[in-house]
């Protein structure tokens, strides 16, 4: 790989990988409603004016009703979830189960009825995944259970999104499916966030918080995401994926001072086994996957013509 492979590379792990701290500071400072339309519009902002000039907007009308849908899975509801859930967990749980949405998919896609069989090896990494993500969620049910579950929620639906794509939303291009879903979510969470927005400017902090989730980590992460998949192609651009909850753990337990105990460990090491277990593909097999709009996911093993954001744009697209 080129060294601006491996910068990209190096630079969506840490961007798709710090969100869940960024999440947590903000919502400290605002609503969760003002929270997702100010990362929405801004990334919607930056995004539509590029798919505009390279003509790329023609033709998704007839594919509307699927884009609202994927719109609705893939960002508003579990953005929503996420964002209301670490009011009351730590960013480093948030990120540890998210990152389970991998197995979840491979799950989903059985029950619809997928033709790839799932051998000794990826059932281990389903039971692997599933014990690290009991192991991790066991002590907080006697505390806040509505929490784990939105969270949960927020997986299944970063794992049924790419379903939606294979099957309704095949070689519609990355740039534009991109921008024009986030712009939905932005109009449709403009109503609550005026309703909810804060009556005077937050904190330094929180505003920074802001700031980067929506520049950062969602515009120009999907600029460079696109970039790296160009560079490196989309089935090894896809790897950082798995370095994400390391670096979700990290900045949790570096910047906001969260716990790091041998359950968070023990965890982490299950799940990430279980996701490549569980997700490997057969000899030879390089399938494009569909990570989240806003890089807050592990690498998803269903295989669509879009990708996670394009070689060429309608080559992938991305949680």
């Amino acid at each position: 790989m080129s060294r601006r492979g491996w910068f990209l590379f190096a630079l969506m792990g840490v961007v798709w990988g710090i969100p869940y701290l960024l999440i947590k500071v903000a919502v400290e400072g605002v609503s969760v409603p003002v929270l997702v339309f100010v990362r929405t519009a801004v990334g919607a902002a930056v995004l539509l004016p590029l798919a505009l000039r390279g003509g790329q907007l023609a033709g998704l009308v007839r594919h509307r009703w699927p884009l609202a849908a994927f719109a609705a899975i893939e960002i508003i509801v579990p953005w929503w979830l996420l964002s209301d859930a670490e009011r009351r967990i730590t960013s480093s749980m948030a990120g540890l189960i998210i990152a389970a949405a991998p197995i979840l998919a491979v799950l989903m896609a059985r029950l619809i009825g997928d033709s790839e069989r799932l051998d000794a090896r990826r059932l281990a990494g389903l039971a692997l995944g599933f014990a690290g993500v009991a192991a991790l969620v066991r002590p907080e049910l006697g505390g806040d259970p509505w929490a784990i579950v939105e969270v949960l929620l927020a997986a299944c639906g970063y794992a049924s999104a790419p379903l939606l794509v294979a099957h309704r939303l095949k070689g519609v291009p990355a740039l534009p499916m991109t921008a024009v879903c986030l712009a939905f979510a932005a109009v449709v969470y403009a109503p609550a966030a005026m309703l909810t927005w804060p009556d005077a400017v937050p904190s330094g902090r929180v505003t920074g918080a802001l700031a980067v989730l929506a520049v950062v980590c969602t515009a120009l992460a999907m600029m460079a995401f696109f970039a790296l998949i160009r560079e490196v192609g989309p089935a090894r651009a896809m790897v950082f994926t798995y370095v994400n909850p390391a670096v979700a753990v990290s900045a949790g337990v570096l910047v906001l001072g969260e716990p790091l105990n041998a359950t968070v460990l023990a965890a982490f090491a299950l799940i990430l086994g279980g996701c490549v277990l569980a997700t490997s593909q057969r000899s030879g097999a390089e399938a494009a996957t569909v990570p989240a709009t806003g890089g807050e996911r592990a690498a998803s093993s269903e295989p669509t013509s879009t990708g996670p954001g394009g070689a060429e744009p309608d080559e992938a697209r991305r949680r």
